[in-house]
């Protein structure tokens, strides 16, 4: 009885720490600037939606909103599609000298590489190719991104999918493209979830390339254009903490939809 109630205890106070922050992110995006910086109340004393209404209709949120959209789904697609056939072929195909083990950890090196180390090659190359400010410019630096960790991932999902479905597919007549497009993506549906889940909240969120990539709100993106909410002298909290709940939003709903996909694949493999 005892242990039950020290569970429930450790529980509630876990939850109130992790939901804490967003109750108070939510809470400040319905006051006033002056009830957040001076009164400092734990709830709103008259809720109001003006910082959402103050956000799309003065600070070109809108046009945040739908360049981060936009890139991410454009670069999260294009890095699945890249990445699923590297990881495809680095777990079925078999190089000289282990060769294949060798790649798989060149890319999960690459991954671990801190991106202001590539910052400056990055934007020198952007500049060169006139893409600074430009969707292309983000849509190619995060696909190139995303598909070192998509080809991580995805790797050992496909390495559980038994080698034999696709030989019977191929003695059917089926190609090996055929049979990994009709056998093996259906099957590893989960881990492309899973995958996909990671690489939205990681594109979304994502603020340094942004930042130096970026200028104008024409391919700002939400990270971006936050920041553009902080001033020299003053800082407008209530509508950055709408901002940030605007750009939760999508993320929660992304997560809501594929949350079946995602703890099959999170569990795909590890019960025999």
């Amino acid at each position: 009885m005892i242990a039950r109630i020290a569970r429930a205890v450790v529980t509630v106070v876990i939850l109130v720490i992790v939901m804490l922050p967003i109750y108070w992110m939510v809470s400040s995006s319905l006051k006033p600037n002056r009830e957040i910086t001076q009164d400092g109340t734990l709830y709103p004393h008259a809720p109001s939606f003006d910082n959402y209404t103050h956000l799309f209709s003065e600070k070109q949120f809108g046009h945040f909103f739908l360049n981060s959209v936009g890139v991410t789904v454009i670069s999260v697609a294009l890095a699945l599609a890249a990445g699923s056939l590297g990881a495809y072929a680095i777990a079925r195909f078999r190089l000289r000298f282990g060769l294949e083990r060798w790649i798989g950890l060149a890319l999960l090196t690459l991954r671990i590489v801190p991106p202001v180390v590539i910052l400056i090659p990055i934007y020198l190359l952007m500049l060169r190719l006139s893409l600074l400010d430009t969707w292309l410019g983000l849509i190619i630096t995060y696909t190139a991104i995303n598909i070192t960790f998509c080809v991580w991932m995805m790797e050992s999902f496909f390495r559980e999918i038994p080698l034999d479905l696709e030989e019977a597919a191929m003695v059917d007549g089926d190609s090996r493209f055929t049979a990994f497009r009709r056998i093996v993506l259906p099957l590893a549906a989960p881990g492309l979830a899973a995958t996909a889940i990671f690489a939205v909240i990681v594109t979304f969120n994502e603020f340094l390339f942004a930042l130096v990539l970026t200028a104008t709100p024409r391919a700002m993106t939400m990270p971006r254009g936050t920041a553009t909410l902080i001033g020299r002298i003053d800082t407008d909290w209530a509508s950055m903490s709408a901002a940030g709940v605007v750009g939760a939003l999508p993320i929660v709903i992304f997560a809501l939809l594929v949350q079946r996909h995602l703890v099959r694949g999170l569990t795909m493999g590890a019960v025999k």
